[in-house]
């Protein structure tokens, strides 16, 4: 009895302890986490290696700046062969865990365009590159377009030539294209600017963009039958396709 006296009091201290220390453990794990999330994106290292000039200029990016919740700045630089040829990183939360990744396009001196999706680590993954110098690509936006609960990222593939609608769903950090539409563009040689956008409106979300001979403004949408595109209004400028993100 004295053996079983001491072992049930010594029991009942040690839950409580377990429970203290487990909850300590996930807190500091939770705040290490929070630490990492990543706050802004910005391009930093202007460079002329590539000259392309699709968005105005000879000039494009040499690396990737990235700011952490604790305050803390990470660069991460390319290689000779990469640059980023981009307006600017767009954050977006693409795995649901409240926290966002960056989406940017990176450009291979040789092959062309690709998305690359960037963490605090560094790169994520990628989509293929185009696959000839000189050929770009122009982002539109993510979102979960059919509603499964899984984000797909939509860009246009060559925008001034091939003007076509790619999706591609990301899911445990991978990216795999489901879906694509002709004659659609969103950007116009020498824009530093990509107009158009995602639009939620009760319906759910809409691709927005112009036709290929940039004569009316273009929604599409994703359904089981694939993407479906329709007319909403009539192109008048860069700002009639801002203002078509506007719900109706």
């Amino acid at each position: 009895m004295k053996g079983g006296a001491r072992r049930f009091p010594l029991r009942g201290y040690r839950a409580p302890a377990r429970r203290a220390w487990l909850a300590l453990c996930l807190g500091l794990l939770a705040q290490a986490a929070s630490a990492q999330v990543i706050t802004k994106a910005d391009y930093a290292s202007p460079t002329t290696r590539y000259a392309h000039g699709v968005l105005g200029d000879a000039v494009e990016w040499g690396a990737l700046r990235l700011t952490l919740a604790d305050g803390r700045r990470l660069t991460m630089t390319l290689p000779e062969h990469l640059v980023f040829e981009d307006i600017a990183p767009r954050l977006a939360d693409l795995d649901g865990d409240g926290a966002p990744e960056v989406i940017t396009v990176e450009a291979n001196l040789t092959k062309g365009a690709r998305l690359a999706i960037y963490g605090s680590e560094g790169r994520i993954t990628a989509t293929p590159h185009i696959g000839q110098r000189n050929r770009w690509l122009a982002p539109i936006g993510a979102a979960d377009m059919d509603g499964d609960g899984t984000i797909e990222l939509a860009y246009i593939d060559r925008p001034h030539l091939a003007k076509t609608l790619r999706l591609w769903r990301y899911h445990k950090g991978r990216l795999t294209e489901i879906a694509t539409a002709l004659d659609l563009t969103n950007h116009k040689i020498g824009w530093d600017h990509i107009p158009g956008g995602i639009r939620h409106c009760a319906t759910g979300p809409e691709i927005i963009t112009a036709n290929g001979d940039w004569s009316r403004i273009m929604s599409t949408r994703m359904s089981s039958a694939g993407l479906t595109s329709r007319p909403v209004a009539d192109y008048t400028g860069p700002d009639s396709l801002t203002a078509a993100l506007a719900c109706p």
